[in-house]
C-alpha cells in the first residue's frame, strides 16, 4: 500500500513552503490524529503504515522531521530510525507507549531527537513538533556569533558544522544544539531541567535520563577517551559544562 498524503496549503503566514513531516504508525487511528493535528498550512504530512514504507518515502523524497512508532511490522521504528540516521540529520521523533523505559534509552541511541508517548495528548504533539522545527529552521535566538570556538571545538552555525582538533564531526540535529548551547555559554554549569528546557524547548521531563544519553553521544563522538571527559565535564550533584580549556 502506498503512503497516505496529507498535504497542507504549500504557503504559510511566513511565505515559507509547508514543513514536510514522515509519520510511521501500523495504527490508522495513530497516524489519522496525527494528521489531523497536523492540518495547518505549515505542515505537510506523509503517511506509511510500517517502516519499510517509510524507508521507501524517505528515499525518494526530502523532509523536514520523520516520525516513528515504535511497534511496526517489516521494519519497526528502531531499525527503521537508525537506518535513517546513517543517512541524514534530520530529526527523528520516537512514537513509544512505554515510557521511561529502555526503549526510550535505546531510541536516542540509535540517534532520535525526541520522543512522544502513547496515549498523547494533540497539544503535546503540536508543541513538540513546533519546538524541534523552531529550533532547525533557527528561529530561536542564539546568544552567540554564528562561529564559535572553544580550545579544540569549532562550530559553525549557519552551516550546521563542528570541526574538533580540525576533523569534521557528524552530529544529529539535538547533539548539534545541545553542544552548541553548552559552547556560547562555556564554563558555567546547566543542571539538567535547564538543559531541556533551552536546548530541547520544553519543561524537563524529569523521569528519563534524555538529557544523560545525549551527553553520553556527543562524548563519544568529541572526546579523545569518552569514558574520560575533558571536554564535557559532569560536575557532581549539579549537571554539565563545556570546558573552557
Amino acid at each position: 500500500m502506498p503512503p497516505i498524503r496529507h498535504i497542507a496549503d504549500r504557503s504559510s503566514e511566513e511565505g515559507q513552503s509547508a514543513r514536510r513531516i514522515l509519520v510511521a504508525d501500523d495504527d490508522p487511528s495513530i497516524a489519522g490524529l496525527i494528521q489531523i493535528t497536523l492540518s495547518d498550512p505549515r505542515y505537510e504530512v506523509v503517511a506509511a503504515a510500517n517502516g519499510f514504507e517509510a524507508l521507501k518515502a524517505f528515499a525518494n523524497q526530502p523532509f523536514d522531521m520523520v516520525v516513528l512508532d515504535v511497534m511496526m511490522p517489516y521494519v519497526d521504528g528502531f531499525e527503521a530510525c537508525q537506518r535513517i540516521r546513517a543517512q541524514s540529520d534530520v530529526p527523528i521523533v520516537i512514537l513509544t507507549s512505554r515510557d521511561g523505559t529502555d526503549d526510550v534509552v535505546h531510541g536516542f541511541e540509535l540517534g532520535a531527537d525526541d520522543y512522544i508517548t502513547k496515549p498523547f495528548k494533540t497539544i503535546e504533539l503540536l508543541a513538540r513538533v513546533e519546538a524541534i522545527l523552531r529550533r532547525v529552521e533557527g528561529y530561536k535566538s542564539r546568544r552567540a556569533p554564528p562561529i564559535v570556538r572553544i580550545g579544540v571545538i569549532e562550530i559553525d552555525g549557519p552551516r550546521h558544522r563542528v570541526a574538533v582538533r580540525g576533523a569534521e564531526v557528524n552530529l544529529t540535529p539535538m547533539e548539534f544544539e545541545l553542544l552548541y548551547f553548552l559552547a556560547a555559554n562555556a564554563g558555567q554549569v546547566f543542571d539538567r531541567e535547564t538543559l531541556f528546557r533551552e536546548v530541547w524547548g520544553y519543561e524537563y521531563v524529569g523521569e528519563t535520563n534524555l538529557v544523560d544519553v545525549c551527553v553520553r553521544r556527543l562524548r563519544e563522538k568529541i572526546e579523545q577517551v569518552p569514558s574520560r571527559p575533558r571536554l564535557i565535564v559532569t560536575v557532581r550533584g549539579v549537571g554539565y559544562k563545556l570546558s573552557e580549556g
